[in-house]
């Protein structure tokens, strides 16, 4: 293994500083940039300088050059790691490398990760490539969708990038396999902590039909901080990104919160990047259709697009209100459990009132809900 990896890892994981310019720390992609190719030096090169170096030619503050010291402290260290990865058959990937995925940084620009950390067929990198994303207690349509998908995707000899959790991203990985496709497998932990993974796809990982890939230290574990890490990876590393359903999510105290595949999807499109979203089936919850509202691409189950004066959208509360009262008065309970409220009635209630086309009406010390003035026509005498 090249002797300048231990500096990059020592770089990555042990410089105190982010991928993004921010509460006094240094941009470590503008500092890579700027050693690498307007001066062209190696990283060895870079961590042999002298502190005033570092300081005139870099416009380092004292603290940035402190944790940076600490950093080649730890290069001993690292080197040691780094022939453990050698033995282990795992390659460490700089950024500066013609091997690393040109659309990972196409896509993240400064805030891709220095190092990739890989076993398997590095070609796969520079392959076309689609993410399949979803919810983890995905729907049997969603993962059969998935399916046709990561089919389609095979067929076309595109890459499919998957995050490895249940759900729809192991249904991504299985029928890319199936369909003797290639497929990406990015993983939520360090890559030395997927021995049981190594085991169960060792033919896949031989035959150079699958490759494993982490950003984080080589030993860290697996961690919900390093899951939500993960997913701008999985979403760099696809030139298309395909979203089977976007559920929100409980919390321990049984609130509803917005998933990572919502999260994911409404960043992408934030950054420009075009996003295909199954159109949902009207009986289905989930948050496709808000997603299409916002700037998806809506697609059918076979993953072709759909166009706009084809998609179905959700009626509004005035519309559903309007539709059921058109065929009688009702109580508030009758509403809510008619247009499955999710709100108490005391919120409907108000929620009704709002609406200038609806009246409220007593009877028998009771309180009717009905469209203004339709009562006095006699149409439910």
């Amino acid at each position: 293994m090249n002797t300048e990896t231990a500096y990059w890892m020592a770089l990555e994981h042990e410089w105190g500083c982010s991928n993004a310019t921010g509460n006094g720390k240094v941009d470590k992609m503008n500092i890579v940039i700027k050693f690498f190719h307007e001066k062209q030096m190696s990283i060895a090169d870079f961590f042999q300088l002298s502190k005033e170096e570092w300081k005139n030619e870099f416009a380092m503050t004292d603290l940035q050059i402190y944790n940076l010291e600490k950093a080649k402290s730890s290069v001993p260290n690292y080197a040691f790691l780094a022939e453990n990865l050698q033995n282990s058959g795992i390659e460490v990937i700089p950024v500066v490398s013609a091997d690393f995925s040109k659309t990972l940084k196409k896509n993240l620009k400064t805030a891709t990760p220095l190092i990739l950390y890989i076993k398997g067929n590095k070609q796969i990198l520079q392959e076309k490539s689609i993410a399949i994303v979803g919810s983890r207690d995905a729907s049997d349509v969603a993962l059969q969708f998935t399916d046709n998908i990561a089919k389609r995707a095979s067929k076309d000899y595109k890459v499919v990038v998957s995050g490895f959790a249940k759900g729809v991203d192991k249904q991504a990985l299985d029928s890319a396999i199936a369909y003797k496709g290639q497929s990406i497998i990015v993983l939520p932990q360090g890559i030395l902590t997927f021995e049981s993974g190594f085991k169960t796809y060792y033919k896949q990982i031989l035959d150079g039909d699958v490759l494993v890939l982490s950003t984080f230290h080589p030993k860290a574990g697996w961690a919900k901080e390093l899951a939500m890490a993960r997913n701008p990876i999985i979403y760099g590393l696809a030139k298309e990104i395909y979203a089977a359903e976007s559920k929100p999510s409980k919390t321990r105290q049984g609130t509803i919160t917005k998933g990572g595949t919502y999260s994911g999807v409404m960043d992408g499109l934030k950054r420009g990047r075009t996003i295909f979203v199954r159109q949902p089936e009207p009986t289905e919850k989930n948050d496709n259709l808000f997603l299409i509202q916002n700037g998806a691409v809506a697609i059918d189950f076979e993953g072709n697009i759909i166009p706009t004066d084809q998609i179905e959208m959700p009626k509004t509360f005035a519309e559903k209100i309007k539709e059921i009262l058109s065929k009688g008065r009702l109580t508030t309970k009758e509403i809510h459990d008619k247009i499955k409220f999710e709100k108490s009635d005391a919120v409907l209630k108000k929620e009704l009132e709002k609406l200038d086309f609806v009246e409220r009406k007593k009877e028998k010390k009771k309180n009717y809900f009905c469209l203004k003035g339709i009562e006095e026509k006699g149409l439910f005498n």
